[in-house]
């Protein structure tokens, strides 16, 4: 008796003070206490206090935008009852929200590889690449490593290594090696590696059957008295966010291009990049030359500077699929103004627009504004050669932009500042080696520092180095794209080599770019590089921009063997030389 009164002394005296108490009573709790452990209560998930679960496998922008959620998250996956993880045939409870995630396989910009297999791609995850992928390491982060484990298979011959997301850009490029990541955290820097013919950063992407993707979902456990409204995002890749934008060098629709044209049909110098060209979202061409009704016939043995182009010539523009046309060019003027209001005219007249000149200073000088899947993309250009001479436009007189250096950095931060991703070209001086001059420097990097995200140089006939500079990609020359100069002229060897860069923007960032490469043929059209033409020209121009220590020892030296070609008779006896 003793013993029970000694026990429910303390129970009664609690009681006691409860009721003497102004706050409502506290409800007592019937079990008895034990130390054993016990398993988690099922009570928590009834509840309304949320608590969240996120799978080792959730993407670092997943994870950040859980944060907004503001439920405080849990370890142990039996006690939350708001889960994100990968969607599996276990996911039996209510969903809320799905997501696929696009992951991009990766190596350094200056890369020769552009693409390999999908069983490649397993061998070098298992630990059994063959050449020239072996010693390749891969980088990624700790979430993308349990995400590829869920792909590709657990082994421990992986040759993979963790690093936080801040790093792994300079890892890769400091090691030479290759990188696994999510498709938003992609940048220029890395060169993105196509699976069996598959790439996220084109928009003819087909992403069902592309390896590297994951589906996740945001589920609860179905207990829950009241479903919470959680915004996911459908995917880190959205079509309706992506633009692609290629940029091509010199074009002169004139003497042996224009006969070639006239010979074997205005659509000719078109015929093996048309497809490409017209996929992109934005095709700029820089053509040099106005449309004149009073052309003569083309001769390719032609000496005089000064050149025109037939109106029905337009046709080529049109077939390629050109949107943006840049008048910078030193030749717009050669048949005065009113060939070049007549130019003007036939731009408009097909719906392609024009900027780096215009009717007047003003119009030239103004910056061409397009708005693409909600990417705001802004062109500006100038002519930095001809200050002073007849093709620059004045202020009632149509002709090419002058380069005033002041308005251009004053435009350029202010469209930066607009979130426009800024694109300025230049037609500079005309150099026949790779290498950049001090002037380009000044100017291309000017117009970096002011916030242009792509500087190019469209003067080049003659493809000229790149870099990275700041948050800008700096092509100083792409080569010509159509133009007549060709491999047999002897001081300038290699003059047929020709750059078109396309450029990916995604949800307004500038986020990869490729190098397409071209080889003149014809003395009109440029055709894709076979593989070896194309190793040796990239490996070159890798050197040139002083890429070379971290290209593989084991790369083809730069040189260049090109097959004389067989001339249709108005050839044989000339030799087209500069413009």
């Amino acid at each position: 008796m003793t013993k029970i009164v000694r026990t429910l002394a303390p129970v009664m005296l609690v009681i006691i003070l409860l009721s003497c108490s102004t706050n409502p009573p506290i409800p007592v709790i019937s079990s008895p206490i034990s130390s054993t452990p016990k398993p988690p209560s099922t009570d928590v998930y009834r509840s309304n206090s949320l608590s969240l679960y996120l799978g080792p496998e959730v993407p670092e922008a997943l994870i950040e935008k859980s944060h907004g959620w503001g439920y405080p998250l849990v370890e142990n996956i039996n006690r939350a009852n708001i889960f994100l993880e990968m969607a599996s045939p276990n996911n039996k409870f209510s969903i809320l929200a799905n997501a696929t995630w696009i992951y991009a396989l990766v190596a350094p910009f200056p890369t020769i590889t552009d693409e390999i297999s999908l069983d490649e791609l397993r061998a070098i995850w298992h630990g059994f690449p063959t050449e020239p992928l072996a010693n390749k390491t891969i980088f990624m982060t700790s979430a993308t490593e349990n995400a590829m484990v869920a792909l590709l298979g657990d082994s421990r011959y992986r040759q993979v290594e963790i690093v936080s997301a801040d790093e792994l850009v300079n890892k890769i490029w400091e090691q030479d090696a290759w990188g696994i990541v999510s498709f938003e955290a992609l940048e220029p820097k890395l060169k993105v590696i196509s699976i069996d013919g598959q790439s996220p950063i084109r928009n003819d992407f087909n992403s069902s059957n592309y390896p590297l993707k994951i589906d996740f979902v945001l589920r609860t456990n179905g207990q829950l008295s009241k479903m919470p409204k959680l915004d996911l995002p459908t995917s880190n890749r959205e079509p309706k966010k992506l633009t692609t934008i290629i940029l091509t060098g010199v074009t002169a629709l004139v003497r042996g291009t224009a006969y070639m044209m006239e010979t074997k049909g205005v659509t000719y110098p078109g015929r093996d990049i048309r497809e490409f060209m017209q996929a992109a979202d934005i095709t700029h061409i820089s053509n040099e030359i106005p449309f004149y009704v009073g052309c003569d016939f083309p001769n390719p043995s032609r000496s005089k500077l000064v050149f025109c182009s037939d109106p029905k010539y337009i046709e080529l523009l049109d077939q390629v699929g050109t949107d943006v046309v840049e008048l910078t060019g030193n030749h717009f003027a050669d048949y005065g103004p009113e060939a070049m209001l007549k130019t003007l005219e036939i731009y408009n007249q097909h719906n392609i627009a024009y900027y780096g000149g215009g009717l007047d200073l003003a119009d030239a000088q103004k910056p061409l504004l397009m708005d693409h899947n909600n990417n705001k993309i802004a062109f500006i250009g100038c002519n930095s050669v001809d200050l002073g001479r007849p093709p620059v436009a004045t202020e009632n007189k149509p002709g090419a932009a002058p380069c005033d250096h002041q308005y251009l950095v004053d435009t350029i931060e202010d469209l930066k500042a607009q979130g426009y991703i800024v694109i300025t070209t230049f037609q500079h001086q005309e150099y026949y080696s790779p290498e950049a001059r001090p002037g380009q420097l000044e100017d291309f990097h000017r117009v970096a520092d002011a916030g242009a995200s792509i500087v190019s140089g469209s003067q080049a006939h003659y493809a000229q180095v790149m870099e990275f500079y700041g948050d800008a990609f700096i092509h100083y020359g792409l080569g010509n794209l159509f133009f007549d100069q060709m491999g047999d002229i002897p001081y300038y060897p290699g003059i047929r080599r020709e750059f078109i860069d396309r450029y990916t923007i995604y949800d307004g960032k500038l986020i990869s770019v490729e190098l397409l490469t071209m080889m003149l043929v014809d003395y009109a059209r440029p055709r894709p590089m076979s593989p070896d033409e194309r190793a040796l020209f990239l490996n070159e121009y890798f050197t040139h921009s002083g890429w070379d220590e971290i290209l593989p020892t084991s790369s083809p030296q730069p040189t260049l063997t090109l097959t004389p070609m067989s001339l249709p008779a108005p050839f044989t006896t000339i030799t087209p030389g500069p413009r």
